[in-house]
This record gives structure tokens, C-alpha cells and sequence, in this order.
């Protein structure tokens, strides 16, 4: 399924600049470079996303996973013991990235939601390959909600969230808890996620390069996590290949516009609508994949964190 492009916004000014620096430093893309070098290249990231915010109290600890403890970060807005919750699983292609990148912009979802967020550092791929992300990413969000209560958390109000690879993994444990009849998910929020397999969309052709994310990148991407195509059927590895989207919760949905994954989110959003799920979504013109987690480089950044903690908050005070 293809959707054409309407004539774009410029690319926003500070993007231009941006890829133009990066474009100088000539550095390797993740295909071009053994992981453990592209795993010490995401450090610079946390200067990229800008200073966290204030908040009432930042705790690590570790949860036992189905094959390994697994370190988690939670951000507490306030001393509430009935608080909103989100279990936010970050990007990086299933490969790269950490949570001390998220830092900024969690605090600030925090703080405007009023949620304690449980940010999960899953086991990566290509060491640890599907299913054992998404099954670290399920049993979080599954002892999220069994120590409810000692965490502070409403229980009905737990909802998930993730960007990127991130974004797949939330989908998938929002089939997940539907298929397995598990706890109730008060909402999905998918941040430009990779959902779908297909990169002949118009979004990958048109962004293929010079943009960031490349479809390159996103190909090396998908063959360390899934290895191989036997699980391109299974919705839990790809959440575009389920054959039901009936059911699922409230799902709110951003893209960028000069992003190859774009297609991704728009597409998952009208499967939703389709099936009558409550949906949201916005594209964030001249943005690039990633701009979320980029709040020293882009206003924007803190405009759609702010924009969809207003979403969420409508969604939380219907329950």
C-alpha cells in the first residue's frame, strides 16, 4: 500500500544545518561499522537531546526479565500513589541507543502528563534477536502492572510507548496484551514507529538518503533484529502483518515529515481507524526521524511533547 507525498515544507532550518554538519564528519552509517562502534557512536546523543527537566525523583533498579534482569529508569513527576503510568520502550533499531538519551525528553513527558514513566533497557539484537526484545518489552510492561501498587500507579491507567524500533515494540505488546487477554493498555503512543517491513513505501523512496535515517540503514536494521524473513508474518515482530487491529486501545501517532518511516505511521493509523479504533495523529512538517529526542537541536521538539501530553491527558480523564 503506497500513499503519495503532497508537495513538502522546506526541511526545517536547523535540520538543514544539522545534516550538513553530519554529512561533513563523514561518518559510517550502522551497516558500515561493527556494532560495538556504532553502539559507542550513540554517547553524543545525549548532548543532541537537550537538558532534562526537573523532576520529583529518578530511580534505577532492575526487574526480572524471561531470560535477564533488566535495567529500568523511573522518571516520578510527583509523590502521587495513584499516578498515570507509561512504559516507554526506546528506539535505536533494536541495535544501538540507551536510555540516558531519553533522559530530556522523558522528564518533560513526565511532568506534563503527570505519569511515572518505566523507560526498559530491552537485551539488543544482533545478540539477542526477536523474539527476545519484544519478550523483555511484554514482561516489563506485564510487572509494571502486577507492582502497580508499589510503584504508585493506577493500574487501569498504564499505557505504552515507544519511537522508532521502540514504536514496533509497543505495537506488538499492545497485540500481545489484546491476543493474550492480558491487562488493559489505557493507550499506545507510537513516536515515528517502525511497524512495517515494506521499503518500497513512497516515504522510504523519497527519504532512501540524506536525511538521517537511511533505508539502508533501516534493511541492516530489520536483518540483525529479525534475521532472516520467517517472522515477517508474526505481529508481534512485524505489528503491520497482524490480521486484526480490532480492539486495541486509543492509539496516538507522529511522524516526520522528511522521514523514510513516515509511510509506517500513517498507514498503522488508518488500519486503526479502520477498524474503529480511537486514533490520533500528526505529521511534524520539516522534521526528520528522530526529532524527538533532538531538543537542542529543534523547538519542535518540546512542541509535540507538549502537544501530545494533551492527547494523553484527554485520553487518561475519559477513564
Amino acid at each position: 500500500m503506497l500513499f503519495l507525498l503532497k508537495t513538502p515544507m522546506p526541511l526545517a532550518p536547523e535540520f538543514v544545518e544539522f545534516l550538513k554538519i553530519r554529512a561533513a564528519a563523514a561518518l559510517p552509517e550502522v551497516w558500515q561499522a561493527p556494532v560495538r562502534v556504532s553502539r559507542a557512536g550513540t554517547y553524543g546523543r545525549v548532548d543532541v537531546a537537550g537538558i532534562p527537566e526537573e523532576i520529583f525523583s529518578l530511580t534505577n533498579r532492575f526487574i526480572p526479565g524471561p531470560t535477564s534482569d533488566l535495567p529500568i529508569r523511573i522518571y516520578r513527576p510527583t509523590n502521587s500513589q495513584d499516578a498515570p503510568a507509561i512504559v516507554y520502550f526506546h528506539g535505536g533499531g533494536w541495535v544501538v541507543n540507551f536510555i540516558d538519551i531519553y533522559d530530556a525528553g522523558l522528564t518533560a513527558l513526565a511532568n506534563r502528563t503527570g505519569s511515572v514513566i518505566i523507560a526498559v533497557s530491552y537485551q539488543k539484537a544482533p545478540e539477542h534477536p526477536y523474539p527476545i526484545p519484544f519478550d523483555d518489552c511484554y514482561a516489563a510492561f506485564l510487572w509494571t502492572h502486577e507492582n502497580a501498587k508499589e510503584l504508585g500507579i493506577n493500574a487501569k491507567k498504564i499505557g505504552v510507548s515507544g519511537d522508532s524500533a521502540g514504536g514496533n515494540l509497543a505495537a506488538a505488546v499492545a497485540l500481545k496484551a489484546r491476543d493474550a487477554n492480558g491487562p488493559s493498555i489505557a493507550y499506545q503512543f507510537l513516536i515515528y514507529p517502525g511497524v512495517g517491513r515494506d521499503l518500497n513505501t513512497s516515504t522510504y523512496k523519497s527519504f532512501e538518503t540524506g536525511f538521517g535515517l537511511s533505508r539502508h540503514s533501516m534493511e541492516w536494521f530489520w536483518q540483525q533484529y529479525l534475521q532472516g524473513t520467517s517472522h515477517d508474518q508474526d505481529p508481534y515482530a512485524v505489528p503491520m502483518s497482524a490480521k486484526s487491529f480490532v480492539n486495541l486501545p486509543p492509539t496516538i501517532t507522529i511522524t516526520a515529515e522528511f522521514d523514510p518511516l513516515k509511510d509506517d505511521g500513517v498507514i498503522y493509523d488508518k488500519v486503526l481507524r479502520e477498524a474503529k479504533v480511537k486514533t490520533y495523529y500528526k505529521d511534524y512538517a520539516g522534521m526528520i526521524h528522530g526529532f524527538l529526542i533532538m531538543g537542542s537541536v529543534t523547538k519542535t521538539a518540546d512542541i509535540a511533547i507538549t502537544e501530545c501530553s494533551e492527547w494523553i491527558l484527554e485520553i487518561l480523564n475519559a477513564i
